[in-house]
């Protein structure tokens, strides 16, 4: 039988700092909601503002598949391993923290903000090799299409992470629709709406609206007006 969640933009939990304004889907930080701890392995789903000038200080993670979409502006990574680069707008970057890493994450430009998601997805092996990538994405390519953005596999389109998980980004105009199927019997599936208006399975969702669903193997979605948005397939089993 197909289950539903649906987490409405303003349902969310807010971390306001001053220097970061962050929207918790999931549990996080000062942030907890028994019902909202994750979506099968997707633990971390924060759509964070980052002020001009500031930022994340040297922090550890360890055994988390960690992934960053920026929205907008520009955002500088250092790490552990020794990676100091800039995330921007069309950027996927992910790292895998297996046995452990230190990294900063800081708004580079001092007369703008930071905007960008930060998700994390719990890894179907433990204690790897830590591991980071970016990739440079061509925002023509999820035009009236799914675009995959990330997968299980080092040989396909986008990064590659440590599960059994598919993300896609699509940017479709209004009444544009397609049908997903699942990669993976089992899992289910997340979607997130970055800006415009979407329908999945007759659920309407607007901008930074959540709707996950599993136990099911195909829906459709459709934009109701210009509506960008990220998928994201799972496992649904820890």
């Amino acid at each position: 039988m197909k289950n539903t969640v649906l987490h409405q933009a303003d349902t969310r939990g807010i971390a306001n700092l001053g220097w970061l304004n962050s929207h918790h889907t999931f549990s996080f930080s000062h942030y907890y909601n028994p019902e909202r701890m994750n979506f099968g392995v997707l633990r971390v789903l924060n759509d964070d503002t980052v002020a001009a000038g500031m930022g994340f200080g040297t922090h550890p993670h360890q055994n988390m598949e960690i992934i960053s979409i920026p929205l907008e502006g520009d955002l500088e990574h250092q790490d552990s391993m020794g990676n100091k680069t800039v995330i921007k707008n069309g950027d996927i970057q992910v790292m895998s923290a297996g046995t452990g890493i230190q990294h900063s994450e800081y708004n580079k430009n001092k007369d703008s903000q930071v905007k960008f998601l930060q998700i994390w997805i719990i890894p179907n092996q433990q204690n790897v090799t830590p591991r980071y990538d970016q990739i440079t994405l061509n925002p023509a390519d999820r035009k009236n299409k799914l675009h995959q953005i990330l997968s299980p596999s080092l040989e396909d389109e986008g990064v590659w992470i440590h599960q059994d998980a598919w993300f896609h980004l699509g940017l479709f105009d209004k009444n544009v629709s397609v049908t997903y199927q699942l990669k993976k019997e089992g899992n289910g599936l997340y979607l997130f709406v970055l800006k415009g208006s979407i329908i999945v399975d007759g659920q309407e969702l607007n901008t930074r609206d959540g709707f996950g669903i599993w136990n099911f193997n195909e829906v459709d979605i459709k934009a109701t007006s210009e509506a960008e948005f990220l998928l994201m397939e799972v496992p649904m089993t820890l």
